[in-house]
């Protein structure tokens, strides 16, 4: 892994860089303005609202909230092994994020057979049309975050490929970008309504 030196007091430079951050914040409006337009629907049918989120199962929404939190602490602790250049441990580090990624994705896959399973796709009522909206745009972030993550992995593992510690700082904060907007998924989704 090649390193480069990066002025974290330069307010221009926030680490992944400032056009990952405008990315950052427009997807973040946008799972906002999305669960205002939830919160809104639900002042409108109410009752629909609490009873198709009492179908909704939210110990593996607890189980996947702990999974994207174990991933994002490694994912830290992997860019803090890496900038020390102790590549042995940010590699491990890595492919533990990568691994509670794949759980998440695992469980949300067995959440979304039982909703499929049980009729409650997308166009049942307004409230499943949002809970699949959400999910599955949340679900396609952390798929790409996934790659982004593997991406790096095999550029560290292979010194010969070009991966900076910039590239591994803007990988940290796409996934953490997930893990955020998980941890604003969670509760508006399955316990508020």
């Amino acid at each position: 892994m090649k390193t480069s030196i990066i002025d974290h007091k330069n307010i221009y430079y926030p680490p992944g860089g400032i056009l990952l951050w405008i990315i950052i914040y427009l997807e973040l409006i946008t799972f906002g303005m999305g669960l205002i337009a939830m919160a809104y629907y639900s002042k409108q049918e109410p009752e629909s609202f609490h009873t198709s989120r009492l179908l909704l199962n939210s110990t593996y929404g607890m189980i996947n909230t702990l999974f994207l939190l174990t991933s994002g602490a490694c994912m830290a602790a992997s860019v803090n092994e890496l900038k020390v250049k102790n590549n042995k441990k940010g590699k491990q580090y890595l492919l533990l994020t990568i691994l509670f990624g794949g759980l998440f994705l695992g469980l949300k896959t067995l959440e979304y057979y039982d909703k499929i399973k049980g009729g409650l796709e997308m166009g049942y009522n307004t409230f499943f049309n949002f809970y699949w909206m959400l999910t599955l745009f949340h679900v396609i972030h952390v798929i790409v975050g996934l790659v982004i993550l593997v991406v790096i992995y095999f550029g560290i593992k292979n010194e010969n490929l070009n991966t900076q510690i910039d590239d591994i700082e803007s990988g940290a904060a796409f996934w953490h970008m997930c893990d955020l907007i998980w941890l604003l998924l969670f509760p508006v989704v399955y316990l508020i309504f």
